[in-house]
């Protein structure tokens, strides 16, 4: 039988089964007996027969389709290695994956209608946020609203982050625990909720414990502006003697910039990030940061995803942790 004859009703009386029993036993979400499961499996098999997703997804209003947008793919270490966790989750669980990649100088808003256009089953927004208009928009449409590393409050919107504020505060201790004077904050851009968090931990984790002297300088979450804030900030009369910047990145320009100075790190200057991208553990770097838990959080994010109900509104906050290496002067 020619492969572009079969139909589902040939899979079916081949099995033995019925039609719908064919359709459910290509859903891994629907409840199937494992043994008719694999006798549909393999009587496709044998005649060739490959399922009409498009189709599939008119009947079932379901189209197993979770969209993903990100900006900044290039500049950030990051985000890709989150974007690889979460297709490899979502094909794990027979669910396929729609990139969109947002333009770093338009609002996301733009975007999304056209995303929504896809039908996708849900909507996971990275690396930027969407008005609080839209996000409502989509979740009056039916469409799940998952928001990874950032927060819009007051909106239907579900947020996943790793709890920046503790880690702010956590690299403030180390920096202040091991003895340093002349601390600086390496920002990320400023209008980010991740920024704002990180530094706000930070800062006020300084001022607890006495310490008001921070210095700052503005990035932009990439390398060339971790390199070029560092160095403005070795320009100084009286420069750091520790630098705790807004994303590993950042901190991997920041101590290239230091080195090309003439400096050691740590022995002349300390150096912290924030993320653990693979890149930090290198020889070349051996970067100490704050750990975000990635897959923790990729994990949260899927079983809301995969919820027999609508989630409720609300901020899933996931504790990270210091990884100590060598980029830090122990007293």
């Amino acid at each position: 039988m020619a492969q572009n004859q079969v139909t589902s009703i040939d899979v079916a009386r081949f099995a033995g089964v019925s039609q719908p029993t064919v359709s459910r036993a290509f859903d891994p979400e629907a409840s199937v007996a494992p043994e008719t499961r694999q006798r549909v499996l393999d009587a496709a098999k044998e005649l060739g027969y490959q399922p009409n997703v498009i189709a599939r997804s008119l009947s079932t209003q379901r189209t197993n389709i979770v969209g993903i947008v990100m900006s900044n793919l290039t500049d950030s270490a990051f985000y890709p290695n989150v974007l690889d966790v979460f297709t490899d989750r979502f094909q794990a669980l027979g669910k396929q994956s729609l990139l969109f990649n947002a333009p770093p100088d338009r609002p996301v808003d733009d975007i999304l209608p056209r995303i929504l256009g896809y039908r996708v089953d849900a909507l996971v927004i990275v690396s930027t946020t969407p008005s609080n208009e839209i996000i409502d928009e989509c979740t009056k449409k039916g469409t799940l609203v998952i928001l990874f590393n950032s927060f819009a409050p007051d909106t239907n919107a579900i947020s996943v982050c790793c709890d920046n504020v503790a880690g702010g505060s956590a690299v403030a201790d180390l920096l202040l625990d091991t003895g340093h004077k002349r601390i600086a904050f390496l920002a990320g851009i400023a209008s980010t909720a991740t920024n704002k968090m990180r530094e706000g931990g930070f800062v006020n984790r300084l001022n607890e414990r006495g310490y008001t002297a921070l210095i700052r300088e503005q990035g932009a979450y990439t390398y060339d502006s971790g390199y070029a804030a560092m160095r403005r900030l070795l320009a100084l009369n009286t420069p750091p003697d520790a630098a705790f910047c807004a994303a590993d990145v950042m901190a991997l320009g920041a101590m290239d910039a230091a080195r090309d100075a003439g400096l050691a790190v740590p022995d002349e200057l300390s150096i912290v990030g924030f993320d653990d991208i693979p890149v930090a553990g290198w020889s070349a770097y051996k970067l100490t940061t704050f750990q975000q838990p990635i897959a923790q959080m990729v994990e949260t994010a899927v079983s809301l995803i995969t919820a027999p109900k609508f989630p409720t509104p609300k901020t899933h906050l996931l504790p990270g942790k210091l990884v100590m290496r060598t980029s830090v002067r122990q007293p």
